[in-house]
């Protein structure tokens, strides 16, 4: 088949089960107010209950908190989100539908890269509620509207990374349940053993020689530095290689193992 023919079905058959997707959240919108209240949640919660106790740090501009932590949660949903693609993957296999979508003629990584953009869509609509909730709560951008656009765009591009790795977590399992625990086994120690909710220097030493070099800690840094000016040492590029190193390598995987399923 001529190559421009083939990228063209590739790229069609995609938006079509990015679509079929996103029909979920239009069929069942409690997924999407119930994935957009628990960010929310964790947002207020972290911003009073820390907020007094790190306002004062030298790393908060200004004493506020809020623009400390935004960046931080806005990672946090995106993580999230990227968990709900093995999820999903697990999900749709255990009830048969990727048999299916086996049995159409249709592009093989259609099934897996539909997934991880339509939730890639839904991390924007919980991101632009973070972002309304926190300029409520006193959250402001001090670097001006290109770099809050790249800080955005940083953030969800290694969301977009990982819904990959677990999009193979999700096809190497057999349930859902399976699907989100091993996923929880992996976000949570990432998560909170990083720079995201505390200043680094707060740690014990040995605890910051992981969290300086592990990839959430970049990413959180790269997006306070084009947030609000914090110098962060290169976390931007540091954070851009992360994502695409990741692409590089969980995309091949998870075709692979798409594949191998399929057999």
């Amino acid at each position: 088949m001529n190559p421009a023919k083939t990228l063209y079905y590739n790229i069609s058959d995609t938006w079509t089960i990015t679509k079929r997707n996103l029909l979920r959240y239009v069929r069942l919108p409690q997924l999407l107010v119930f994935s957009s209240i628990q960010p929310v949640m964790f947002l207020l919660l972290f911003n009073f209950v820390f907020g007094g106790a790190i306002g004062d740090a030298p790393q908060v501009p200004g004493g506020k908190y809020i623009n400390f932590l935004l960046p931080a949660i806005m990672v946090q949903v995106t993580m999230f989100g990227g968990l709900q693609t093995g999820i999903g993957l697990a999900e749709d296999m255990s009830k048969g539908i990727i048999d299916r979508f086996r049995s159409l003629p249709m592009s093989r990584i259609a099934v897996i890269a539909g997934r991880t953009f339509s939730d890639t869509l839904r991390n924007v609509a919980v991101a632009a509620i973070i972002l309304s909730v926190g300029s409520l709560l006193g959250f402001r951008f001090h670097e001006g509207f290109a770099h809050a656009a790249a800080m955005v765009g940083l953030i969800l591009l290694f969301g977009y990374a990982l819904s990959w790795i677990f999009a193979l977590i999700g096809m190497s399992v057999r349930e859902a349940e399976t699907a989100q625990v091993a996923g929880f086994l992996l976000i949570f120690p990432l998560i909170f053993a990083s720079a995201a909710f505390v200043p680094l220097q707060s740690m014990p030493d040995w605890l910051q020689v992981f969290v300086r070099n592990q990839p959430i800690t970049f990413v959180v840094d790269a997006a306070r530095e084009l947030s609000f000016g914090m110098n962060s040492h290169g976390a931007p590029l540091k954070a851009l290689l992360w994502a695409l190193g990741i692409l590089a390598i969980m995309m091949p995987l998870a075709i692979w193992q798409y594949r191998r399923r399929s057999n």
